[in-house]
């Protein structure tokens, strides 16, 4: 399990998750990705970041088989804290993140992508947020910057997903382009980003974000209050223990 980092000599900082089988990352994957957009934003080279991921999908959200292993409540308060602080890195770094998303793109998967800045998808990458069928809450404050009002709440109740072809009718997908492909172009993108001034672009990833109509950092962290009721009630442990033992619909 690794996370991994490399600039090009243009400043374009490429950040891989690989976290096999699915790319559902343990509690201290979510504090690495956090960690390595704090670096990037730090460091006066980086222009631009491309987050993306080797293997069958970008990413499966939190891995839950972890989870179930750790006692008490010490597993879903890390994975929270982990899902919170690599989501409010992303959105908080200094330059512009592109979200290379293959496969499938479920539960912190959307948390991830959805405080990206641009999204370049494969023509095999889905997107979906089932945290319902997780005894679980969170991640609609990041579907709701992929997808309308009502076509949220319905995907939200259902877990049901949406392709990368039908985010990019919305604008919210910036190009959908052939599997073999999806580096190459997404770095494509970087470079024409990292092109620009980069002190003009550091000041217009800040104004973008002082202008948006809701804080994503505090409202996601709403979502989680009702997650941690479900834990304490005991629901989400029935749902999570039913996952483990089923093996979900990703094996992980």
């Amino acid at each position: 399990m690794t996370l991994s980092a490399t600039v090009r000599d243009n400043g374009v900082r490429i950040i891989t998750m690989a976290y096999p089988p699915v790319n559902a990352l343990p509690v201290a994957g979510w504090f690495d990705v956090a960690a390595a957009l704090r670096e990037a934003s730090e460091d006066d080279r980086t222009r631009v970041v491309v987050l993306r991921a080797e293997g069958r999908g970008f990413n499966a959200g939190v891995d839950i088989k972890e989870m179930q292993r750790i006692e008490g409540f010490r597993g879903i308060l890390g994975a929270n804290r982990g899902c919170y602080e690599a989501f409010k890195a992303i959105y908080e770094c200094r330059v512009p993140v592109v979200s290379a998303v293959n496969g499938f793109c479920l539960g912190g998967g959307v948390g991830l992508v959805g405080n990206s800045d641009v999204i370049i998808a494969a023509d095999d990458a889905y997107f979906g947020v089932p945290e319902v069928d997780r005894g679980a809450l969170g991640a609609a404050t990041h579907l709701a910057r992929l997808v309308p009002h009502h076509m949220l709440r319905a995907m939200y109740y259902t877990s049901r997903t949406v392709t990368a072809k039908e985010l990019a009718a919305f604008g919210t997908v910036t190009a959908v382009v052939p599997r073999e492909e999806l580096d190459a172009q997404a770095v494509a993108f970087a470079d024409e980003i990292a092109a620009k001034d980069p002190r003009v672009i550091r000041a217009a990833k800040e104004a973008l974000n002082g202008i948006d109509p809701i804080d994503p950092n505090r409202s996601y962290r709403f979502e989680q209050g009702f997650t941690f009721e479900l834990n304490l009630a005991g629901v989400a442990d029935e749902h999570r223990d039913e996952f483990v033992a089923t093996g979900g619909p990703l094996e992980t």
